[in-house]
């Protein structure tokens, strides 16, 4: 199985609900946090391009749950690469509880996201950026060949 990038999270009373157990929406927002704090850390040259004309369309997230987590609960979200296209990446989230030195699996979730560029009027698909390519090949099941590295990097420039 291939490797994964971790966030911790201590769930908060501000990702519950009135009944005190975490909101289905904060789930997805966990996963949107976890692909930040993943271009932030491991490909942070990738910022500018997104200040720029760069833009990442989350085009489908989904979350399916196995137990219940409240506040104060210690969360690993663990991010793997399922699906790397020309234009397109497809993540899967597991999330972890992590109590007594044990690990639940309380849920799991997917997002598939389309590199898009061009102003807002007219933006059109674009390649996954060399750089993000490269940052996720230890997160996926098939890390790039040295030769098709090359390749990207040769048509990055």
């Amino acid at each position: 199985m291939a490797a994964y990038y971790e966030l911790s999270h201590t769930v908060g009373f501000e990702d519950t609900n009135l009944a005190g157990n975490v909101y289905y929406v904060s789930y997805l927002r966990w996963q949107g946090r976890c692909r930040e704090m993943f271009i932030q850390e491991e490909a942070p040259e990738l910022l500018d391009d997104l200040r720029g004309d760069l833009k990442l369309f989350t085009l489908k997230a989904e979350c399916e749950f196995f137990a219940e987590i409240t506040a104060f609960d210690v969360l690993s979200l663990r991010m793997r690469v399922e699906e790397l296209t020309q234009t397109q990446i497809e993540f899967t989230f597991d999330y972890v509880k992590i109590a007594d030195r044990l690990e639940t699996l309380v849920a799991r979730g997917n997002q598939r996201l389309a590199c898009m560029r061009g102003p807002n009027d007219n933006t059109v698909p674009s390649r996954v950026p060399a750089a993000l390519r490269e940052a996720l090949a230890p997160y996926s099941g098939t890390a790039a060949p040295a030769r098709l590295r090359a390749t990207m990097n040769r048509e990055s420039r």
